[in-house]
């Protein structure tokens, strides 16, 4: 099915006399006047109006399909008229001037440095940077858009935390389709526990990607489509906990977004149909919702009902089946043993410990000895390597219908 992202839509105001491909002291955009544009022409910078709003913003989008916004400036701070400027302020500093020289925005660096020849650059990812001139290492560069996301997650960009600055990149939706300011979804990283994506409405969360197993994000179905669009990097050190994605293949293009009613889809520019189609819908089915089924219990597409205890647990309620579970026959620490499961995503890791050094033999053993222990399961399955033991309930499992990453279940030895 092809669907039109929800931006496309609107009525949509961009004016423009001339294209720039840098910016530097002295040089201006004006609404009304220049535009900055990528080296290779697929990113174009300017003011925009979404919607039927009339307020003005700072903005990036895709120049052959100039409706489809993937940053914001301003989203927090529009301009209420058309006298806007962007320019290089006296210390270096990218700030947005309304009509009475007043300050409506600026970028913050990320350095206590103070660039001698600042430029402005709009790179052809979509990453819009204040650098010093000649300068091409990212490492060095004063600041960058991909920093500050709004709700589309390109390319090249990442969500996680930086655990030194306590700095988190997250993806976040528009109000409306005319108000760009944050609104109440954002996709970022839990770093409690196992660290996973998770799509948050407010402050509680709605909907889990999971944590990575080495080939996919865990709590989701692994991806069944042929062509490999994407390749993921996702980090856990002491310095930052990050999650990344990147192109394989250059010729496609491709965005991932949350729209303002917190659905989030991947889209793949139709060259030949000249439109935007969804390669993939997150919330694609009845079990996307967070939590849906309670603790002990599995939720799978397509069941009537759609969830069911775990082998070795009783529904807590026999009116409400997504009450959750409880078990049949309690624990008695000593002697009990494990179920393996082919065919269930990994449980919430907010509470699970992980070992990355350990085998599955000893992950096991540690699992035994601590009565604390519901669950564990490889960390990397693609290598068969490391631990990941759950510390209490098992709960927002998903059923698959193949056979996935085994998960081993605590049970008492009579009951497996």
């Amino acid at each position: 099915m092809e669907i039109l992202w929800w931006s496309t839509l609107f009525f949509f105001f961009i004016f423009k006399t001339s294209t720039l491909k840098i910016i530097t002291p002295g040089d201006f955009i004006k609404d009304g006047g220049e535009t900055l544009e990528s080296e290779n022409g697929t990113f174009e910078m300017g003011f925009f109006s979404p919607g039927s709003s009339n307020n003005r913003y700072v903005g990036i989008w895709y120049k052959f399909s100039n409706t489809t916004v993937v940053w914001v400036a301003n989203r927090e701070a529009p301009v209420s008229d058309n006298n806007g400027v962007l320019t290089f302020d006296n210390n270096g500093i990218l700030t947005l001037f309304n009509e009475t020289n007043g300050v409506v925005w600026y970028t913050n660096p990320n350095t206590s440095r103070t660039p001698h020849e600042p430029v402005l650059q709009l790179f052809d990812s979509g990453n819009l940077v204040v650098k010093e001139k000649n300068e091409d290492d990212s490492k060095n560069f004063f600041w960058e858009s991909f920093d500050f996301p709004s709700d589309n997650f390109l390319p090249g960009m990442k969500i996680g935390i930086n655990l030194i600055t306590g700095f988190e990149y997250y993806i976040s939706s528009w109000k409306s389709s005319d108000d760009p300011s944050q609104g109440q979804y954002s996709l970022r990283i839990d770093p409690h526990g196992q660290p996973q994506v998770v799509l948050k409405k407010g402050s509680e969360t709605v909907y889990r990607a999971g944590s990575w197993d080495g080939h996919y994000l865990s709590a989701r179905k692994p991806d069944d489509n042929p062509i490999p669009l994407y390749s993921y990097n996702f980090v856990v050190n002491e310095n930052e906990i990050y999650f990344k994605s990147e192109l394989k293949n250059s010729s496609f293009i491709s965005r991932y977004t949350i729209d303002p009613s917190g659905l989030m889809q991947r889209f793949i520019w139709n060259q030949m149909k000249n439109e935007w189609q969804v390669f993939s819908t997150a919330q694609a089915d009845g079990c996307s919702t967070y939590g849906l089924c309670g603790s002990y219990a599995s939720c799978k597409s397509g069941r009537f009902p759609l969830c069911t205890c775990l082998e070795g647990f009783k529904p807590k309620s026999s009116m409400n089946t997504s009450d959750g579970c409880s078990r049949t026959t309690e624990l008695g620490c000593s002697g009990d043993g494990f179920l393996k499961q082919r065919r269930l995503a990994l449980p919430d890791t907010s509470k699970a410990w992980a070992n990355g050094s350990m085998n599955l033999k000893a992950c096991e053993e540690f699992c035994v000895k601590n009565c604390a222990c519901t669950a564990y399961a490889n960390l990397d399955v693609t290598k068969g390597s490391g631990c990941l033991v759950w510390l209490d309930e098992l709960i927002d499992i998903t059923e698959f219908s193949q056979d996935v990453q085994p998960l081993y279940i605590r049970l008492p030895t009579s009951e497996l």
